[in-house]
């Protein structure tokens, strides 16, 4: 992406504050304009005093006056429109960052797993403060600086050239040595400050990484390693940025040296003129103070590229993330169904991660409401791919998925999802209060309805033990709690949401027999009259399901009860002899 187009998404994203826009941008070429009436003034009136001395005569005080006045109104009409224009201008890019930065969270959070899996969230935390802190200084920038300046450059030209035209050209000439001497600057250092985002880029995720596993860093006694790591980071980032640095110095310098080369010959080439009667004394004073202008300009026009080239890095990145499509989204004829009844069928479901390996293959089977489908298979059989596939994680590449007779691709997804609660095998909590956690499940629950549910959950008695009520927080990622505690506080969740169906994925394989025995419980509380499916290595945890589907190869080998399958002598009985599970006796008829 150009610089120019970039700069020029930049401002598209004021977007509703368009209108706002145009009246700054318009106040600006009003206050480029006015500008120029100071050293035009200035010059008619030393030229009005110097003619009215050669001639001998007194000024005429009339003449003077009204030069005066126009002077006094353009300078208070630019005292005026500057304050205007920089008060609203920061109300203006205050306001936009935060829209922008909402909008940039909303997007992300809408993104599939498969996105949030490859790429590090202290990246994408990076990019969105980084991003919107580029973008507020662009938008301030703008209306403060850089529109005026390109305007009072486009104006200058003429409006020299049409008072002498000799003189003129030593204005063109700094404008020229500028431009060439900012395309060198430019070429130079855009490949080197992308470098140097890369390098921000790897700092915020090591320090993410490293923050969000303390307890491992302490338990192996890492802190040395970690710290000598992040210091290597920084030490290539002020490798990689130093370069940088030193060419817009040497931009800076060169700049000024031009600026001060030119004044210096409008006084030697506005003396030769003024001898040949081919320039007044009030033209010299003109372009002297059109000079100061320019050079003003000049070096903030320097600063704004330089900014521009510092913060390309950071927007391409933004907008890298901002342009990025959800794979998975609401087809335009999408509707809400409300509260489903819960009856699901898989139809000849079949789905590839890299186009040619399977991960499912021709998944057929129906789930009644009310009925446990355990899921079982060896690592990468198929039955996680499936899950992900109802809550649309994402879409099979043929086939379909219906829930109540209607594939699921036709319900909106917040829709759908609400239908369905997931208690995954690691117990995802906010680092804020219970009642904030639980309510994930039920925004509005009161907290008879909480206390119901941690009730149902078995969670109310190390709730009351260890925390004075639902407002205390229970720590990043629930670190306040154990394993088992986390596990029920996010089943006491899903009893809050109410879904009609309900997915266990490995909710209890990380947990101790007594522990497992309490979460157990709970979960057979949550299960009661839903269609639930069960993701499960630890076969005995699946004895009472309604019907086991075996997976093999991302296709289903077997299917029945745990007795029957047992009985069969398949797949699933040399799972359950590895694991050393003997079956219950059947009860006789």
């Amino acid at each position: 992406m150009s610089l120019f187009r970039l700069y020029g998404r930049v401002l598209a994203l004021l977007g509703s504050d368009g209108r706002l826009a145009w009246i700054l941008a318009v106040a600006n070429m009003a206050l480029a304009a006015a500008q120029f009436a100071e050293p035009v003034l200035l010059g008619r009136i030393i030229d009005a005093l110097t003619g009215a001395q050669t001639r001998g005569v007194s000024p005429s005080w009339a003449e003077l006056s009204g030069l005066l006045a126009a002077w006094a109104a353009f300078g208070l009409f630019t005292i005026v429109c500057g304050t205007a224009i920089a008060l609203y201008a920061d109300r203006l890019a205050h306001r936009r960052r935060q829209i922008v930065l909402t909008g940039y969270f909303e997007h992300v959070l809408q993104l599939p797993l498969s996105y949030h899996g490859n790429t590090h969230s202290g990246r994408l935390m990076k990019v969105m403060l980084q991003g919107t802190d580029s973008l507020w200084g662009m938008w301030l920038g703008f209306f403060r600086d850089h529109l005026s300046s390109f305007i009072t450059l486009l104006i200058l030209l003429p409006v020299s050239l049409y008072i002498n035209w000799r003189l003129a050209l030593l204005l063109i000439a700094l404008c020229v040595v500028f431009s060439a001497l900012t395309a060198l600057i430019v070429r130079k250092t855009e490949t080197l400050q992308s470098t140097v985002e890369r390098h921000y880029s790897d700092l915020a995720e090591r320090a993410s990484d490293t923050l969000g596993n303390i307890a491992l860093v302490q338990s192996f006694s890492r802190l040395d390693a970690e710290v000598l790591e992040l210091r290597q980071i920084v030490e290539r980032l002020l490798a990689a940025q130093m370069p940088v640095l030193s060419w817009w110095a040497l931009a800076n310098v060169l700049t000024r040296m031009s600026t001060t080369l030119t004044v210096l010959s409008i006084i030697v080439v506005g003396t030769w003129l003024h001898i040949q009667g081919q320039a007044s004394i009030g033209e010299m004073v003109t372009f002297m103070n059109f000079a100061g202008l320019i050079i003003i300009r000049l070096e903030q026009s320097v600063g704004f590229i330089n900014k521009m080239m510092l913060e390309a890095p950071r927007l391409r990145e933004f907008f890298q993330v901002w342009d990025t499509i959800p794979a998975i989204r609401d087809l335009p004829d999408a509707v809400d169904p409300g509260k489903l009844t819960g009856l699901v069928e898989f139809k000849d479901v079949s789905f590839s991660y890299d186009g040619q390996r399977m991960a499912a293959a021709d998944l057929n089977f129906k789930a009644l409401p009310g009925e446990t489908i355990a899921l079982v298979g060896a690592t990468g059989a198929g039955k996680s791919t499936a899950i992900a596939l109802l809550h649309r994680a994402f879409d099979p590449q043929s086939g379909a998925i219906e829930i109540d007779g209607t594939d699921i691709r036709h319900f909106k997804l917040a829709a759908l999802r609400r239908n369905i609660g997931v208690v995954f095998q690691e117990a995802l909590l906010f680092n804020r209060s219970i009642a904030d956690n639980l309510r994930v499940g039920k925004a509005d629950a009161t907290e008879d309805d909480m206390r119901d549910a941690v009730r149902r959950a078995q969670a109310l008695d190390f709730i009351e033990r260890k925390f004075e009520g639902f407002n205390d927080r229970v720590g990043e990622r629930g670190r306040a709690l154990s394993g088992g505690e986390r596990q029920r506080l996010s089943i006491a969740r899903a009893l809050l949401k109410n879904p009609p169906i309900l997915i266990l994925d490995e909710a209890t394989s990380a947990l101790d027999a007594d522990t497992e025995s309490k979460v157990m419980q709970a979960l057979d509380e949550l299960m009661k009259n839903r269609t639930t499916f069960v993701i499960a290595h630890r076969l005995s945890t699946v004895r009472k399901a309604s019907r086991i589907l075996v997976f093999d190869g991302g296709r289903i080998v077997e299917a029945g009860t745990f007795d029957d399958l047992v009985k069969a002598g398949g797949r699933f009985a040399s799972l359950t002899r590895t694991q050393l599970i003997t079956p219950e006796p059947s009860t006789p008829n």
